[in-house]
């Protein structure tokens, strides 16, 4: 408290300030503090419930996961002919992803990989794209009260990866997706769901790509945290592909993997000098699954659960 009250009255002597009280909004999330049990949870619940009631959704039926398996999203479900294309000028759907990709960005990495997938088809979507939105819409109202909880850490603050990939999973071009969560002190605070920009030649490659992605966003983080004075811990990255761990930690060069290019293989260094730490986990495990697929119900709460991504009470 008395560094708070430092930086106050420094502030003061600089600028006209008024103190309110402790934060209750801020860009349109909600501050919900618990001093009892020391957590913060943020979450954007009047946000959620403007945008439902904008696409008509607000007295739909709730769902509970994000994306349904069956929709098998691709471009072959775009219009193709001038009347479909023209009936679909009237739906609202770059409109709903924007609305929703504002949520994903702040609080909501349970949605990163449907907003990926829907975000495709923003040039040409068809009915099913569509309909594949207000799923998710659905599934939102379902997920109303959820955010990021955050709570005091007890040990020393570390910072700590997940990443995962889903080979060729692209229908339309069989590109693979990346996906990887940061956690701090167990909460989240850095997901990311994305195509991979080249196509991976094996299940290995793809996953020796994500890697990549997660060690250039532990490497930003690292320096983030440092810079405030606030990282004690080690940084380690989680993955649950044991030949994409072998290939990151004993470059053998190979005929499976000497065309992969020279800048994935910058986390050969990063690992050799010990500065992040790359780890096996069980997939079951490995929260980073639920931005790769469509996942059951029970794998998709698991990963919830452990990124602490719940109710804000």
């Amino acid at each position: 408290m008395s560094t708070i009250n430092h930086v106050r009255s420094f502030l003061s002597s600089k600028f006209d300030m008024k103190f309110l009280g402790d934060a209750k909004k801020i860009l349109g999330m909600n501050i919900i503090r618990n001093r009892g049990n020391s957590t913060i949870c943020l979450n954007q619940i009047s946000y959620i419930e403007k945008v439902l009631n904008k696409f008509g959704m607000a007295s739909a039926t709730a769902v509970n996961v994000p994306l349904a398996a069956h929709f098998m999203l691709n471009k072959e479900q775009c219009p193709k002919s001038e009347t479909d294309i023209n009936s679909m000028r009237n739906v609202p759907y770059s409109n709903a992803i924007g609305s929703v990709m504002y949520m994903m960005v702040s609080t909501r990495p349970d949605i990163a990989y449907s907003v990926s997938c829907l975000s495709r088809y923003m040039a040409n979507p068809g009915v099913v794209h569509w309909n594949a939105v207000k799923w998710l819409l659905r599934y939102l109202k379902h997920s109303l009260n959820y955010g990021l909880m955050f709570s005091k850490c007890d040990k020393g603050v570390e910072l700590t990866g997940y990443v995962d990939s889903n080979y060729a999973n692209d229908k339309d071009n069989r590109k693979s997706t990346t996906s990887y969560v940061f956690t701090l002190c167990g909460a989240c605070v850095s997901w990311k769901s994305q195509l991979q920009h080249i196509v991976a030649l094996s299940t290995t490659e793809s996953e020796y790509i994500a890697i990549t992605e997660a060690f250039k966003e532990a490497l930003w983080l690292k320096g983030l945290l440092n810079e405030i004075s606030m990282l004690t811990g080690k940084v380690t990255v989680f993955s649950d592909s044991q030949s994409g761990i072998q290939l990151c930690k004993n470059p053998v060069f190979h005929d499976r993997t000497k065309h992969i290019d020279v800048r994935f293989h910058f986390i050969r260094d990063i690992v050799s000098k010990g500065l992040i730490f790359l780890e096996k986990i069980p997939s079951e495990y490995n929260p980073a699954d639920m931005g790769t697929k469509c996942l059951p119900v029970s794998k998709f709460m698991s990963c919830l659960k452990i990124l602490k991504f719940d109710t804000c009470d």
